[in-house]
């Protein structure tokens, strides 16, 4: 199914996607600088929206990153984010995510467990992954692992491209599409048949890596972990 990556989302026709924002992770830092959480999405989501006018903006999944309690400044930023969005034109919908506990607490817009994209290749479905799915799709759109993957000491947050991984469907992982977020290393921590968090995703040596060059403004895809994993 074509799909289109860009600053760790991803547009399947007239959907945008985005996964793992994590909204009020600065406010759980231990840090004394501001980390600019608000601006650093709101702005990247405003200029996603811009370049590819969406219909529809699907966070899919972990918008909050506290379970039991939304700091004023979380608050805020989903406000924003809710309406950057409108004001483009496109509708918000929230797939809750195991993060999303406090969620009815800062969002009153659209939600939906499974948010179904039709296209002409076929039935995409989008999910936060922590949960199997119920409906069936040719391609499922997850988050929850935040993977990242390092090549030649460079850090990348990357997608992870599985074809027929998924009881005989393709599955798409999205990086964490906050900056705040470090992201697991699919280097170190999973290997051939390991288990990840997401029931969807199986054995990653099936994956192709696929990372967004921000500098080249350009993908850079690699062959599944399988063929090269003794590379990285």
């Amino acid at each position: 199914m074509d799909v289109t990556y860009r600053d760790r989302a991803a547009v399947l026709g007239d959907v945008l996607v985005c996964a793992d924002l994590h909204v009020g992770k600065a406010a759980a830092a231990n840090v004394s600088l501001p980390l600019g959480e608000r601006d650093h999405l709101v702005d990247r989501v405003a200029a996603l929206c811009e370049r590819y006018d969406p219909s529809t903006v699907v966070f899919a999944g972990d918008l909050l990153h506290s379970f039991d309690r939304v700091a004023s400044a979380a608050e805020e930023t989903v406000t924003a984010l809710d309406q950057t969005v409108r004001d483009a034109g496109a509708r918000p919908v929230v797939t809750p995510g195991n993060h999303d506990a406090m969620l009815d607490v800062v969002w009153s817009g659209p939600t939906a467990h499974e948010f179904e994209v039709e296209t002409d290749e076929g039935r995409a479905v989008v999910c936060h992954g922590h949960l199997e799915p119920e409906t069936e799709a040719d391609l499922y759109v997850v988050g929850h692992d935040h993977p990242t993957i390092t090549i030649e000491g460079r850090k990348w947050h990357c997608y992870l491209d599985g074809a027929a991984t998924y009881d005989g469907a393709d599955v798409l992982v999205l990086p964490a599409f906050s900056h705040l977020i470090e992201g697991v290393s699919i280097n170190r921590r999973y290997g051939g048949t390991a288990t990840t968090n997401s029931p969807l995703i199986g054995d990653l040596d099936r994956y192709r890596p696929v990372v967004w060059d921000d500098e080249a403004e350009q993908i850079r895809e690699f062959p599944p972990l399988g063929e090269f994993r003794d590379l990285l």
